[in-house]
C-alpha cells in the first residue's frame, strides 16, 4: 500500500502523486464516458491498422506476405509505338534523325521490366525491339557497290512514317476526347412541353366501339326484309363510299355512317370497310370523353 503524501497544511492529498510510486489505474467500473472515449482515441492513434473495425496494435507473428504481393506495375503506354514516341519526345530527339543505338537501349530496358511481370504483354513490345535492332544493323552494315550506284533509302524512313502517323492520330484522338460529351461533361435538360394548340383526343375504348356497333346491328335487325336475293358486296366500294361521305363533312357520328334499312349484310360490310380504313390510317375514330358519342373523321386534309 502506497502512503498518501501530506500537503504543507498537514492534510493528505489523495490526488498528488508520490515519487517512485506506481500510477494508479482508474477503475473501469467508475470511469466516466469521457475517459473511455479518450482511451479509445489513444488506442486508435497507436494502432497500425484496423481489423474488422478494431485497432490492431501490433502485427501478428504468423502473418505471411508473398514477395510479389506489393509489386505494382503501371502500364502507362498504349503500345510499342507509344513507348517509342515517348522516348523520342522526352529527350527532344529529332524524329527525322533518330539515334537508334540510344533509343534501342532505353527501349530494351523498359521491355525487360515488362517481361519480368507480364510475358504476354512483353511479346508485342519485343516485336518492335527486333525491328529497332534490325534497323540499327542495316545502318551499321557497309554499303555495297550496287548500293553506291543506286541510291538506297534510309532504313529508318518506314519507322519515322509510322511514328508521325501515330502521333497525328494520337493528337486527334486527344482533341476529340477533350470535346464535351453528353452524360460525361454535361447533361441535356429534359423538360415536358405541353402542346396546348394540338388537340389531344382520348383513346377510344374497344368496349365502347363494340357497344356502338351492337346498337347499330340491333337497329338493323329491326328493319330487315324477308326478300330473298343474292347481292355481291365489295369492301373496296364501301371504303370509297365512306371516304366520299367524310370529304364533305369534318366530323360524322359513328351511327350516321350506317344505313339500317340496307340490311345486316350491307351494314357488316360497311363496318368492315370502316375498320380497313382505320387500319390504313385513312380515317380516325375519336371520342371527346368517356361514354361520349364516337365520331369518325378523315385522317388527312382532302385536296
Amino acid at each position: 500500500m502506497v502512503p498518501e503524501q501530506a500537503t504543507p497544511d498537514g492534510v493528505a492529498d489523495p490526488d498528488r502523486e508520490v515519487p517512485g510510486a506506481a500510477p494508479v489505474q482508474p477503475d473501469s467500473a467508475n470511469a466516466s464516458p469521457d475517459d473511455t472515449l479518450n482511451a479509445a482515441a489513444d488506442a486508435a492513434e497507436a494502432s497500425i491498422a484496423r481489423l474488422y473495425g478494431e485497432p490492431l496494435l501490433r502485427l501478428p507473428t504468423d502473418l505471411y506476405i508473398p514477395p510479389d504481393a506489393l509489386e505494382i506495375f503501371l502500364d502507362a503506354f498504349e503500345g510499342p509505338l507509344d513507348l517509342l514516341l515517348y522516348l523520342i519526345r522526352k529527350q527532344n530527339f529529332n524524329i527525322l534523325d533518330i539515334p537508334m543505338a540510344q533509343v534501342t537501349l532505353q527501349y530494351l530496358e523498359y521491355v525487360e521490366q515488362i517481361r519480368k511481370s507480364n510475358l504476354e504483354l512483353a511479346a508485342e513490345y519485343l516485336l518492335m525491339a527486333a525491328m529497332l535492332i534490325e534497323i540499327k544493323s542495316r545502318m551499321l552494315l557497309p554499303k555495297r557497290q550496287d548500293d553506291l550506284i543506286e541510291e538506297v533509302g534510309d532504313p529508318r524512313a518506314e519507322l519515322v512514317r509510322r511514328l508521325l502517323d501515330y502521333e497525328q492520330i494520337k493528337l486527334a484522338a486527344a482533341q476529340l476526347g477533350a470535346l464535351p460529351q453528353v452524360d460525361r461533361d454535361f447533361l441535356r435538360p429534359e423538360l415536358p412541353i405541353e402542346q396546348g394548340l394540338a388537340p389531344v383526343w382520348p383513346h377510344v375504348d374497344p368496349h365502347d366501339l363494340q357497344r356502338a356497333w351492337m346498337d347499330v346491328l340491333r337497329r338493323a335487325k329491326l328493319t330487315q326484309h324477308h326478300r330473298i336475293g343474292r347481292e355481291e358486296l365489295s369492301v373496296r366500294e364501301h371504303m370509297s363510299a365512306i371516304l366520299r361521305t367524310l370529304q364533305s363533312r369534318r366530323f360524322i357520328e359513328f351511327a350516321e355512317l350506317f344505313d339500317g334499312r340496307a340490311g345486316v349484310p350491307v351494314v357488316v360490310v360497311h363496318f368492315v370497310a370502316m375498320l380497313e380504313l382505320a387500319k390504313e390510317t385513312l380515317i380516325e375514330i375519336t371520342q371527346a370523353e368517356p361514354f361520349a358519342p364516337i365520331y369518325v373523321r378523315l385522317a388527312y386534309s382532302p385536296a
